[in-house]
C-alpha cells in the first residue's frame, strides 16, 4: 500500500502540475523584484499540485493521520489568499501559531502546557522558515523529498504505517513537482506549497515523537540544512538591527547563487547536505546516547564547515565586486 500510494501521489501531482502550467499558467504569477533570484514571471501555483498528491495519501492509506493534513490545508487556504491578495504579516503568523498550538494540544494533552507552547512555537518557526528557504529553483522541494522520505523510512522501521505512508506520498508529490521546479524552474510552489510543507515537517515530527517512532531531536536533524540557514541568517540580521520580517537575499543559499554557483549547483550542493543529515539522523535513531551525540556532531560539523566556506567565499566576492551584503 505504501509504494502504491506514493506512486499514485507522484502521478496525480505530476498531472496537476502539468495542468497548472498549461490551462492555468497565468492565474498567479511570481514577478521578480529587487530581492528575487529569478528574472522573469513564473507561475507560483505548484503547491496546489503537491497538496493534491498529499490528499491522495489520506484518502487511500493514511486516514489515521488526516488531522495534520487538514490543519495544513487550513494554512494552505490562508497562504493562497495571501498569494492572491496579500495578507497582513501579523494575521499570517497568528494563523500559523494558532493552528500549530491547537493541533499539538490535541496530540499531547495532558502534557505540560509549557512543553506544548514551546513545541507550537517550534512548529510555527519551521512553517515560516520553510517559506524563507523557498527562494531558489529546486531547493524547498528537494528538502521535502529528502526530509519526508527520511520520515517515511524511519516510521516504516518503527512499524508506524500511517505516518510512513503519508510521508512517502508527500515526498513523491514533491518529487513530481520538482520535475518542473528544478532549474530553470517552470513553476514555483508559492506560499500555498511552502507553508503547508513546513508545517507538516514540524507537526509530523512531533507526532512521530509522540508515537515513539523517533526521538525529539530527529526532525531537527532531518531538516537541519533549512533550520540552520534560516536561524543563523535571522540571528545575524537581528544583531545588525535589521527588519527581520522584510525580504532579503542574505541566506546562505542566496549567497551561493549570487556568487555564481547558480540555481542548479546550489540545489545539488544542498542535496548533499540533506543526504548527510538524513543519514546521520537514521544512524542515530534508536542508538545509545553516545551514538546519537556522534551523529548530531558529525552533521553539525559538516553544516558548520559549509557555512564557514560560504562566508569566506562571500567575503572575497563582496570585496572583489563591491556587491551589497
Amino acid at each position: 500500500m505504501l509504494a502504491a500510494t506514493a506512486l499514485l501521489a507522484f502521478a496525480v501531482s505530476l498531472a496537476v502540475a502539468r495542468l497548472l502550467l498549461t490551462t492555468f499558467r497565468n492565474a498567479v504569477l511570481d514577478r521578480p523584484n529587487a530581492r528575487s533570484l529569478h528574472e522573469g514571471p513564473v507561475p507560483r501555483t505548484g503547491g496546489l499540485a503537491v497538496l493534491a498528491g498529499i490528499g491522495i495519501s489520506v484518502a487511500l492509506g493514511a486516514r489515521d493521520v488526516w488531522l495534520p493534513v487538514a490543519a495544513a490545508a487550513v494554512l494552505a487556504a490562508v497562504s493562497f489568499a495571501d498569494d492572491l491578495r496579500g495578507l497582513a504579516t501579523s494575521l499570517r503568523l497568528a494563523a500559523h501559531l494558532g493552528v500549530a498550538a491547537a493541533l499539538l494540544w490535541y496530540f499531547l494533552a495532558p502534557a505540560d502546557a509549557m512543553l506544548i507552547a514551546l513545541l507550537s512555537v517550534a512548529v510555527a518557526w519551521l512553517t515560516n522558515l520553510y517559506n524563507f528557504m523557498d527562494g531558489s529553483d529546486g531547493l524547498a522541494l528537494g528538502m521535502s523529498v529528502f526530509g519526508f522520505g527520511t520520515y517515511s523510512l524511519a516510521a516504516w522501521m518503527a512499524g508506524d504505517g500511517a505516518i510512513a505512508t503519508l510521508c512517502a506520498a508527500t515526498a513523491a508529490a514533491a518529487a513530481a513537482v520538482l520535475v518542473y521546479n528544478f532549474h530553470p524552474a517552470k513553476i514555483f510552489i508559492g506560499d500555498v506549497g511552502s507553508i503547508p510543507l513546513g508545517f507538516l515537517a514540524g507537526a509530523i515530527g512531533v507526532l512521530g515523537w509522540r508515537n515513539d517512532a523517533w526521538p525529539l531531536w530527529f526532525p531537527l536533524l532531518v531538516f537541519a540544512p533549512f533550520i540552520a540557514d534560516a536561524t543563523v541568517t535571522l540571528a545575524r540580521r537581528a544583531l545588525r538591527r535589521e527588519a527581520v520580517w522584510r525580504a532579503h537575499r542574505q541566506h546562505y543559499y542566496q549567497r551561493s547563487v549570487r556568487m555564481g554557483f547558480g540555481h542548479a549547483r546550489t540545489a545539488l550542493g544542498a542535496y548533499v547536505l540533506m543526504l548527510v543529515c538524513a543519514a546521520a539522523a537514521l544512524y542515530g535513531r534508536g542508538q545509545s546516547p553516545a551514538h546519537q551525540a556522534t551523529a548530531l556532531l558529525c552533521a553539525m560539523l559538516v553544516l558548520g564547515l559549509t557555512a564557514v566556506w560560504i562566508d569566506m567565499r562571500w567575503a572575497r566576492h563582496t570585496r572583489a565586486e563591491g556587491a551589497p551584503t
